[in-house]
């Protein structure tokens, strides 16, 4: 049943009151005055529980989806938010947990057991299972093997810690590689003494893409490759060069074992092994060993002109979950967090690598102080018409993709999400596996607030600004505020600290604003951009910022040919060090702008256009990090970004 427009005003009332206290109704007074909301409706949930109890304090639920059935059971009858507490332990999850505005979702809270108290309780939602019964192999010396059933996965964690599937790296042997129409012919004998070749994988990295395609068999000198991957990744990649030079071989039970490694052995349908390859000093027999099983944890839908609204997630860690569409035969033709499948005629259909926890078409969502580790996709997605949502407090830790996605996210090419907040989070060591991801990404959206976020330790960019493709028309109001960024494009270039790409508005009163943030530490490779402004990025302030020891401070590239040159955009009271690449000719003006291709007009970069520098200070380009903390003025641009001061100790940080 529907909530009607009071009800629905009620519980983003009472949703707004919880945040203001944490703890369960046990630790409230008992008198409510006149002026006081009444304590919101509890239901209770415990890892000792039994679903057949009545989700009270002292009997509660044992899963979480007992409890959603508690919540929808009640929405009828429901003028407040109603708060499910967690207790503490693991709730390994049989099936995501789907929320939902028609089943009644709406207004439900789930939360840690005493959130923001010093008595809250750790709480997992685990996508994984427990893999035991481990024996030496009798055959591969070294490694270890258990039954796995019919498992599926991509990822296997032992320990905590995220096992590397066995790989070579380059195409691992000597003689030559040649790309034909289906694949390759080599020289080499090597490839014949692959085993299991049809759970191999390619790996292509170059640039700001990394992409990977499957082989379907190997005879003699010829490598056959997965179709229709192999037709994909020729066509993204415009040519033999990448595909000739493959960063890394994947996945077959021949190749030379690093410790730590590992292989899922599917060579018996339904009765699939785990191969590992221990550690120095791990006991197999003692070890925690978990493969992610399911591809999302939590997903929330509304309807168009109903959205699912007035959710919360706070204080809970989000774990153990795989994503399996790169394994499929169209593989991951991949650039940003983006890969291809087979679309109409000719034309390849572009999507995005989805959310472990996602809420499309959803309003008031808030997750609050939770922690998203193990994650095999993306950790958070906000899209599809999803407005006026937070993300505060939380922290995102190896992921295999990006951090968090928001917007209008392909294949949607239109959409409004509006008034977003992004806040205080610390995001560091994502893109673990698909490296051409951004730690947060903005891709086309209205009066979103990115701040006080600190983002690190990422293969490819910190934080995108931008659509994939040119959506004119969308994005205006935005705003990125005193982030602390740093170790950026480890792995790939032709990213940045700060990316911008596309109109970001239609004058300087609606355009974005990048303000305030220390964007420093990451000079890696040949080229990576501090704050970046790409493309045909337009309508820009960037005021106020420290940016340094980036191979290139600011700048970008001016795409004169389609008319989507960089122009409009304003420099005010940054400190920065103008570091400019070494291969790359100064301006008249600051920044790294190359220059456009005389021979190829139709492509390249060229001349950016009504760009204003007012105000700025050139740092000592020796040791830029010292000028800085010498001056006080940029000092304090490195105090104030990153997390607020209240938030670093919950964080973890130091």
């Amino acid at each position: 049943m529907v909530i009607s427009r009071n009800r629905r005003n009620a519980v983003a009332l009472t949703a707004a009151a919880l945040a203001m206290t944490a703890l369960p109704t046990t630790a409230l007074p008992l008198a409510v005055s006149a002026e006081q909301p009444a304590p919101a409706p509890q239901l209770y949930v415990a890892p000792w529980g039994s679903d057949s109890w009545p989700g009270t304090l002292d009997r509660p639920f044992a899963t979480p989806a007992r409890a959603q059935q508690a919540a929808r059971a009640r929405a009828p009858e429901r003028t407040s938010a109603l708060v499910v507490n967690l207790r503490g332990g693991t709730y390994t999850l049989k099936a995501p947990l789907r929320l939902s505005e028609a089943a009644g979702d709406s207004g439900v809270i789930y939360q840690a057991y005493g959130y923001g108290t010093p008595r809250q309780e750790r709480v997992t939602l685990s996508g994984g299972r427990r893999i035991s019964g481990w024996r030496p192999d009798p055959r591969l010396r070294g490694f270890w093997r258990a039954d796995a059933g019919g498992l599926e996965t991509r990822q296997l964690y032992v320990d905590g810690r995220r096992a590397e599937r066995l790989a070579r790296e380059g195409a691992g042997f000597e003689g030559t590689l040649k790309v034909t129409k289906s694949g390759y012919v080599t020289t080499s004998a090597v490839p014949r003494s692959w085993k299991n070749p049809a759970d191999i994988e390619f790996v292509y990295r170059g640039g700001y893409v990394e992409g990977r395609c499957g082989v379907a068999g190997i005879s003699g000198t010829t490598i056959t490759m997965d179709q229709p991957c192999w037709d994909l990744v020729q066509a993204l990649y415009e040519g033999p060069e990448l595909l000739a030079s493959p960063t890394a071989v994947e996945n077959s039970p021949g190749f030379e074992p690093e410790p730590g490694s590992w292989y899922l052995d599917r060579s018996r349908p339904g009765h699939h092994e785990l191969l590992y390859f221990p550690r120095p000093g791990q006991d197999m027999r003692r070890a925690e060993v978990i493969a992610p099983v399911l591809e999302n944890l939590v997903t929330g839908t509304g309807r168009p002109g109903r959205p699912l609204h007035d959710i919360g997630l706070r204080g809970l860690t989000f774990a153990y979950a795989t994503w399996l569409a790169p394994g499929e035969p169209a593989g991951f033709p991949s650039a940003w967090s983006m890969y291809l499948r087979p679309g109409k005629g000719d034309d390849a259909k572009l999507l995005t690598v989805p959310g472990t926890v996602a809420f499309r078409t959803a309003e008031r969502i808030t997750l609050e102080g939770n922690r998203f580790t193990h994650l095999g996709a993306q950790a958070v997605e906000l899209s599809r018409n999803s407005s006026h949502n937070t993300v505060d407090g939380n922290v995102i830790a190896d992921v295999s993709d990006g951090g968090i996605l928001l917007g209008v996210a392909p294949p949607d090419q239109k959409g409004t999400n509006r008034g977003n907040r992004i806040t205080n989070n610390w995001i560091h060591h994502t893109g673990a596996e698909y490296r051409a991801s951004s730690a947060v990404w903005d891709t086309a959206t209205q009066d979103t607030t990115i701040a006080h976020n600190q983002v690190d330790h990422v293969p490819y960019t910190g934080i995108l600004s931008g659509p994939a493709d040119d959506l004119r028309g969308i994005m205006r109001g935005n705003r990125i505020l005193d982030n602390r960024v740093f170790a950026t494009n480890r792995l790939l270039a032709d990213g940045g600290g700060i990316y911008l790409r596309g109109e970001q508005g239609t004058s300087f009163a609606d355009g974005a604003v990048i303000s305030g943030n220390a964007v420093t530490s990451s000079r890696y490779g040949e080229w990576n951009v501090g704050i970046y402004t790409d493309d045909s990025t337009a309508w820009t302030t960037v005021a106020g910022n420290a940016v340094y020891d980036y191979v290139a401070a600011i700048g970008g590239c001016s795409e004169e040919w389609g008319d989507r040159p960089v122009r409009n955009v304003r420099y005010r009271g940054n400190f920065w060090d103008d570091a400019v690449p070494s291969w790359l000719g100064r301006r008249d003006f600051p920044g790294a702008w190359p220059p456009a291709d005389e021979e190829h007009p139709d492509e390249g970069c060229g001349d950016p256009h009504d760009l204003e520098f007012t105000g700025n200070t050139l740092l000592a380009p020796r040791n830029p990090d010292r000028a800085c903390r010498a001056d006080a003025d940029c000092a304090a641009v490195l105090a104030g970004a990153g997390p607020l001061p209240r938030y670093r100790q919950p964080l973890g940080m130091r």
